[in-house]
């Protein structure tokens, strides 16, 4: 309707290719080719940067309007339209929300590395922009605290419907790679994480955040903020219905839910998510990306499925995606789209497609199979953790975690059972070995056969006396 979608100012069910793109990247066959390098979405507009570092914007954008004359305006593009004020520059990232837009752009015409800028224009009713007052902008404007003379560096930007947040380091060389979260505009919900609800028109630190950690990834929901850093942990505040944020007297208000500082957000196994690469928000919900890209975390509202954990409920807590989709329903639907693919290529009476249709088939035919295999390991892999953890917990009377491994093994994938126990028992303190007792002889109260007994007996005693010669006496 607003022109989001880069068209004709219709809506559509499926997506629909941007040919103003392909007008000015095939100008002329001297010039490098436009490639779109980065895409982002907010409120009723989208925003691109091309290879060259262009900036375009189209749908409801804050743009100069010839009727407007000077003052703000909100004005629907169709089509694609190139920012002209960095021309010369390089647009290296982007945000927007509802009706503003913040851009990281290079001093120079090329991008060196620290030289970012960051400027910002639209709405700017809460002080979104950071510019120091409430005054609406049609065209970018430098935000003082992070001009081409600022200590810092910015190096991630992220807008909210109201309010927004950047990443910084310090410019000059340190022994330690810190950085800081910076918030501004709305506040109302807590989102600014500056331990109030005001509102805020110029950048302000998120002072509650722990000292000398590096944040990888920030981003804004419509009323909250989430970061992670390089350790592994992550932070949220805002708007507590649906997001996982807990009621707090002591971070909210009498009548509301809100956290007004950051909340760390524990996982199943601790505080910490291993090999964090992403941090994103959508309206009511947050999800992580951790274990290097291999596994997905989401929590917060869950209306419609947008967990991706096969559930409609809120979680308060982060709850594992079902990431990759092994499920019938995704093998059919691969199945069904292939075999409408091949019966209309046979259709058009092309016999390359009869080809094609037999040489598709047989790859799907054993993709299925693969998939089969995986779910079948999948499911053989969850029975063995499970006896694993029963096992693991009738011993040491807790449950297993992955640095109870032993080390052996995680290392080589070999695994010296004998090392390992002993091992294990000149390391074990007292609590643990009586604990390890009482297993055995638990286990041998219920054995039958007189030798199997007997060797469980004589197990025993080793197991003490090796504990007791390795360690003394009065240990154990």
């Amino acid at each position: 309707m607003d022109g989001q979608l880069g068209v004709n100012g219709g809506n559509f069910l499926v997506p629909c290719l941007l040919e103003r793109f392909l007008e000015v990247g095939s100008a002329t066959e001297s010039e490098v080719p436009l490639q779109v390098c980065s895409v982002k979405a907010g409120g009723m507009m989208s925003l691109a940067i091309d290879n060259l570092g262009g900036l375009w914007m189209w749908g409801s954008c804050p743009l100069e309007s010839s009727s407007n004359e000077g003052g703000f305006s909100l004005v629907s593009s169709f089509t694609p339209t190139p920012v002209w004020d960095f021309y010369g520059h390089t647009v290296v990232k982007v945000a927007c929300g509802n009706e503003h837009v913040v851009a990281l752009v290079s001093a120079g015409e090329t991008y060196k590395g620290e030289d970012l800028v960051c400027f910002s224009w639209g709405g700017n009713n809460h002080g979104q922009l950071g510019l120091g007052d409430k005054e609406y902008r049609n065209r970018p404007a430098i935000v003082e605290a992070f001009n081409q003379d600022s200590p810092f560096a910015v190096y991630a930007v992220a807008c909210g419907a109201f309010h927004t947040a950047l990443l910084t380091h310090k410019k000059r060389p340190s022994d330690t790679l810190e950085s800081m979260c910076w918030t501004f505009g709305l506040g109302e919900n807590g989102q600014l994480g500056h331990g109030t609800t005001q509102s805020v028109l110029s950048p302000e630190p998120v002072k509650e955040l722990p000292q000398h950690i590096y944040l990888v990834s920030v981003d804004c929901g419509l009323f909250h903020t989430s970061v992670v850093s390089s350790a592994g942990d992550v932070w949220s505040w805002g708007m507590e219905k649906g997001l996982g944020l807990y009621p707090d007297a002591s971070y909210a208000g009498r009548d509301t839910g809100d956290a007004v500082s950051p909340l760390q957000i524990n996982g199943l196994n601790g505080p910490r998510f291993q090999d964090p690469v992403q941090v994103v928000c959508g309206a009511a919900h947050t999800v992580l990306v951790a274990n290097d890209g291999y596994k997905l975390w989401s929590w917060g509202r869950g209306r419609s499925g947008v967990l991706g954990n096969g559930k409609t409920i809120d979680c308060y807590a982060p709850t594992v995606v079902l990431w990759p989709p092994l499920t019938e329903d995704f093998k059919q639907e691969e199945l069904n789209t292939v075999d409408k693919e091949a019966t209309a290529t046979v259709d058009d009476g092309d016999k390359m497609g009869e080809k094609n249709y037999t040489r598709d088939a047989e790859t799907e035919k054993r993709l299925s199979l693969a998939m089969k295999e995986m779910k079948l390991l999948q499911s053989k892999l969850s029975v063995m953790e499970k006896y694993a953890g029963i096992l693991h917990g009738s011993i040491f009377g807790k449950p297993m975690e992955e640095q109870d491994i032993p080390v052996s093994l995680q290392n080589s994938g070999s695994y010296d059972i004998t090392r390992e126990w002993e091992n294990m028992l000149e390391s074990a303190d007292r609590a643990k070995l009586v604990r390890l007792e009482k297993f055995y002889r638990n286990m041998l109260a219920g054995v039958k056969d007189k030798q199997m007994k007997k060797r469980i007996q004589e197990m025993i005693k080793e197991c003490l006396n090796s504990s007791t010669i390795n360690r003394g006496k009065g240990d154990v």
